[in-house]
């Protein structure tokens, strides 16, 4: 069975080959609105680290914070920054999670007002869907543009 940090693990190296690819784009280019679910490639690239610090904040039972609103992002470096905070907070986390810890439960509300009881494990697995899901929509843009998106299997990390 794969350990959901294994996952998470995976898609924060990914991660940093997809903002490699970004960074080297044209502002203009990272932050053009391309009919995407949050517009630009700066948006969803954005929108994936604000899921995770949002979960984070849920699953540590911190105060949920307020997070910077997209178009506040104004350079690469920005965005840089905001990655290294979001994984410095996802592995100070990930490193005092034991075994049990993931069976840890709580109640979240879906988007009909519905409550449902999930387990720490669950909602990592979430975080890592929901990175995934929006990498398959980088992707999209990325051919659209004609740059070839990084390696991202298994083997090749």
């Amino acid at each position: 069975m794969v350990d959901v940090r294994k996952l998470l693990e995976y898609n924060e190296t990914v991660r940093h080959r997809y903002f490699d690819i970004l960074s080297k784009l044209s502002w203009e280019e990272l932050d053009k609105n391309r009919e995407a679910s949050f517009h630009s490639l700066k948006n969803i690239f954005a929108h994936t680290l604000s899921a995770i610090d949002y979960w984070i904040d849920f699953l540590k039972k911190e105060s949920l914070r307020s997070r910077m609103r997209y178009d506040e992002y104004l350079t690469v470096k920005d965005v840089e920054d905001y990655m290294k905070h979001v994984e410095k907070r996802t592995h100070n986390y990930l490193s005092s999670l034991t075994t049990a810890d993931l069976k840890n439960e709580f109640t979240v509300t879906d988007e009909n007002s519905k409550n449902h009881r999930v387990t720490a494990e669950d909602i990592l697995i979430h975080v890592f869907e929901e990175e995934v899901h929006h990498r398959g929509e980088l992707i999209a843009l990325l051919w659209q543009m004609d740059v070839k998106p990084p390696p991202m299997g298994w083997k090749e990390l």
